[in-house]
This record gives structure tokens, C-alpha cells and sequence, in this order.
């Protein structure tokens, strides 16, 4: 498994992976598929201080890994969210693990203080992986997210970097 910074040539191959979770899944309160257009916005936006990653294995991209601000207000500065995504086909592979720990490493080399992580409650597979990389419960957001007529919500994870 090669694990490298997201490129413009990764852009179709993120947004299957990811678009498939917005129609299919309630992993993410996105709602509407992101278009090519927005793909490589979006890898452009995550090609400086807040990275996007991708692990590929055989030539296939099989997931990615981003940094976002927290918040807009400065003085949430140094804490940094993480965004994990990996295709059907490659789960329990060790490709989310992985993943989490290189955005990590990328946020300790860019200086951040804090990330957090946003996770639907009771999806168990990103609780475990993200408390098996050092995170921590925060709390829990109730019914702040509602997709497929469901109210959804969210556990609030935080490691300290």
C-alpha cells in the first residue's frame, strides 16, 4: 500500500468513493454528490496546510484522507478535523488505520495542536479505528443530523497531538 498526497489525477476516483457514501450511507450529512468540478476544487483546496491523502494498492485508489479547519475563528487556528473514506472493496485491510495515522503525521509536521473528529454515533467501525489511532470521546451531539428521514447523532472524538 502506497500512501501519498492527493493529486488533480485522483480527483474521479475520490469522488466514486465518496459519492457512494453520500447516496448509500449515512457516514456523511452530505446529501448531494459532489461533481468533477467540485472533486478537483476540493483537491485543491486540501493541497496545501490542510492535506488530503490517498492510499492506493495495484494502481487503485482505495481511499483518502483529508484535514479541514476546525473552526473559522482564529483562535481555533492550531486544531485541525480529519476525514476518512475508504472504498467497500478494501475495509479491514488496514487501509483506514493506515490513512489516519499519515493525516496525523501531517498534521504534527504542519504544526497543529488538536484534531477532531466527527463521527456518526453509531457508526462502531470509525469509533474503533479512530480510538484505536489515540482518540477520545468529547461527547455526543444529539439528532443534529437528519438523512434518509432519519435524525442522526454525531460523537465528537479529540486527540491531542
Amino acid at each position: 500500500m502506497e500512501i501519498r498526497r492527493a493529486v488533480p489525477e485522483d480527483a474521479e476516483a475520490i469522488r466514486a468513493i465518496y459519492n457512494n457514501e453520500v447516496t448509500n450511507s449515512l457516514v456523511t450529512l452530505d446529501l448531494i454528490p459532489r461533481s468533477q468540478a467540485e472533486q478537483r476544487h476540493w483537491i485543491a483546496e486540501h493541497s496545501g496546510v490542510y492535506p488530503a491523502i490517498v492510499a492506493v494498492i495495484n494502481d487503485n485508489v482505495c481511499g483518502f484522507a483529508s484535514l479541514s479547519p476546525y473552526r473559522a475563528r482564529p483562535g481555533y487556528s492550531t486544531t485541525v478535523e480529519d476525514s476518512i473514506y475508504v472504498d467497500s472493496a478494501y475495509r479491514k485491510m488496514g487501509v483506514g488505520t493506515t490513512l489516519l495515522n499519515g493525516i496525523l503525521d501531517l498534521a504534527n509536521q504542519h504544526g497543529f495542536h488538536a484534531c477532531m473528529a466527527r463521527v456518526m454515533a453509531d457508526h462502531q467501525a470509525s469509533l474503533t479505528l479512530h480510538e484505536s489511532c489515540g482518540f477520545v470521546l468529547v461527547g455526543i451531539e444529539r439528532e443534529v443530523g437528519r438523512k434518509f428521514g432519519k435524525w442522526l447523532d454525531v460523537a465528537l472524538l479529540q486527540k491531542l497531538l
